[in-house]
């Protein structure tokens, strides 16, 4: 097996190849051996060089993980991420009766592997942890590949995979708390996401953690997926003819299916978020501030930075608006969190302030805070301090006039 031709193949053909990957004669080292050694090294690698060697920067200040840092974050993250792959498989497997589907270990680990191409092929993003939302998109296309490639490993009926991807779905969100718990324990990080799951009637499966929980609607998810099929076939279309922006913009509607979004389009001109920032925050004067938008594959956003000063106090102020991928916001991690945390001089705060999610964690002795609000129309603005308390990144979300921002109507995409 070529792996390049392989993932191209998965990637732009995979109703084609599924039935191919279906007859292949494999075992669990093959599969790992010839494919998932290679495709989990690709997110490890790039996660290390773009934290480790690269590092972030912005107005002129730069931070690097420490290199013997980055390399254990690397090791432990690589092999976590393909015990994963076999823990969902043995999930996918389990569930295939209660889906009308056939139990089998092997089809169950060929699915996953194959399915998490996208995604994994997505972590060469985290080179630049500024495209890292390019990398989110490549792990959704992943649940598109199993919704399509469950009725041909796992035998189910065709009108079942939807039920069957979004389960699967939430399969992979408690196999990820799962992983990023034993990270934390093997690595001491400040905190993670240990989780016991819960079911309610009406479809919502809520995972709970420690100091908070995360609600997921499995109802929302199934009618996502319902959608998926005849989007995916637009992406096929444009993408045989060499149609980035249409394939661009079929991709970015099958984004906002899976993630329920509505209300998206073109976003706002970076022009006019940039005209949102303030001169001033409290005492520090606005010292930089820069506006850029942009489109990748047809799918545009548009952001504003400035960073204000006084001494040793500053404050980044960010404002994005991800446009026709409004919904892809609500991905983020903590969006559909609660959580109440005070320890070690710290205190992490999630929050709903009416349909807006909030998140602050700051340090009770004033030396760092950060504060975002994420808007329901997709718009997020973030504001970061050093030597500065919550309060005054408090007084800077309200002079960005988070309203006018919500209210806020797009053209359509």
């Amino acid at each position: 097996m070529n792996p390049i031709q392989r993932a191209q193949d998965i990637l732009l053909k995979p109703k084609d190849t599924w039935p191919q990957i279906a007859q292949e004669a494999a075992t669990t080292q093959s599969l790992y051996r010839d494919w998932l050694l290679l495709l989990a090294a690709v997110p490890a690698l790039a996660g290390f060089v773009g934290m480790s060697v690269l590092g972030l920067g912005a107005f002129g200040f730069s931070y690097r993980v420490p290199l013997f840092s980055g390399l254990a974050h690397m090791v432990v993250g690589y092999a976590l991420s393909l015990g994963m792959v076999y823990l969902l498989s043995m999930l996918v497997n389990a569930l295939a009766p209660s889906f009308g589907g056939t139990p089998d270990p092997l089809a169950a680990l060929k699915l996953v592997a194959y399915g998490s191409t996208a995604g994994f092929l997505g972590g060469v993003f985290q080179l630049l942890p500024s495209l890292s939302v390019l990398g989110l998109l490549c792990g959704l296309y992943s649940i598109y590949l199993i919704y399509l490639g469950l009725p041909v490993l796992m035998r189910s009926p065709p009108d079942k995979s939807a039920g069957y991807t979004a389960v699967v779905v939430v399969a992979g969100v408690v196999a990820g708390l799962v992983v990023g718990a034993v990270s934390s324990a093997l690595l001491g990080a400040s905190h993670g996401l240990g989780a016991w799951g819960r079911g309610h009637p009406g479809g919502s499966v809520t995972l709970r953690g420690p100091d908070g929980e995360v609600s997921i609607d499995t109802r929302k998810l199934e009618e996502a997926a319902k959608r998926m099929e005849a989007l995916g076939q637009r992406v096929e279309e444009a993408q045989a003819k060499g149609d980035g922006a249409a394939a661009g913009k079929a991709l970015g509607e099958m984004m906002g299916a899976m993630t329920g979004a509505t209300g998206g389009g073109k976003p706002m001109p970076a022009a006019d978020l940039k005209a949102l920032l303030p001169n001033a925050i409290g005492d520090l004067k606005r010292s930089s501030v820069e506006a850029q938008s942009g489109a990748v594959m047809g799918i545009a956003s548009s952001s504003a930075r400035a960073r204000y000063d006084n001494g040793d106090k500053s404050v980044s102020l960010d404002i994005t608006d991800m446009g026709s991928l409004a919904g892809i916001a609500s991905l983020a991690g903590w969006a559909n969190m609660t959580l109440d945390k005070d320890a070690d001089g710290r205190i992490e705060r999630v929050f709903k302030q009416g349909d807006r999610s909030v998140r602050e964690d700051y340090r009770k002795d004033g030396s760092h805070a950060e504060l975002v609000v994420l808007l329901p129309n997709g718009i997020v603005v973030e504001a970061k301090g050093e030597q500065v308390g919550i309060d005054l990144l408090r007084g800077a979300m309200r002079s960005v006039d988070i309203d006018k921002l919500a209210a806020t109507a797009r053209p359509p995409g």
